[in-house]
C-alpha cells in the first residue's frame, strides 16, 4: 500500500513539475515575442499559427467597445505596412502583470499593455500552445486599443 501511496506522489509531482514547466515557457514565448515586436523583426509573423485569430477591441470614445476580428493573411500584410512607420517613431509596447493560466487549448498569458508614449494600460490576451512539431505558436491574440480607426472594420 505505501508503494502505492508513494508512487501516485511522485506521479503527481511529475505532472505538476510538467504543468509548470509549460506555464514557464508559454511565459517565455511571449516574452520572445514582445522583444521580436519591440525590434521590428521581420520574424514576427513566424510567431503565430497560420490559422491564428486576431482581436482588436476598440475603445469608443464615446464609451463601450467593438471588436475587430482578422485572420493572420491581413494581419501579415498590415504588419508589413505598419512596420516602418512604427519603426520610424520607436514605436514599442510595454507589457505588465503578465499571468499564465492553463485553457483548454493551451496557455492563456494576458496582462496589460501600454502603448508608448502612453499613460494608460489596456487589457491584452494571448492564447498559446504548441504545434504538431512541438513550436510554440500563438493561436489567438486579443488587445484592446483606443485607435478608433480600426472602426471601419468592427462588424
Amino acid at each position: 500500500m505505501k508503494k502505492i501511496i508513494f508512487t501516485l506522489a511522485l506521479l503527481l509531482v511529475g505532472i505538476i513539475s510538467y504543468a509548470q514547466d509549460d506555464s514557464s515557457e508559454a511565459l517565455k514565448f511571449i516574452q520572445s515575442y514582445i522583444n521580436a515586436a519591440n525590434t521590428y523583426s521581420t520574424t514576427l509573423p513566424t510567431y503565430y499559427s497560420p490559422n491564428a485569430k486576431i482581436i482588436r477591441v476598440v475603445e469608443k470614445t464615446n464609451g463601450g467597445t467593438a471588436s475587430v476580428v482578422t485572420d493572420m493573411k491581413e494581419y501579415t500584410k498590415q504588419l508589413k505596412l505598419g512596420a516602418v512607420g512604427a519603426r520610424v517613431a520607436k514605436y514599442k509596447n510595454y507589457y505588465s502583470n503578465l499571468k499564465v493560466t492553463p485553457v483548454a487549448n493551451g496557455y492563456k498569458v494576458s496582462g496589460l499593455r501600454q502603448p508608448s508614449g502612453e499613460s494608460y494600460r489596456l487589457p491584452v490576451y494571448f492564447i498559446v500552445n504548441k504545434n504538431k512539431n512541438g513550436k510554440w505558436e500563438i493561436i489567438e491574440e486579443s488587445m484592446n486599443t483606443k485607435v478608433q480607426k480600426f472602426l471601419k472594420y468592427a462588424q
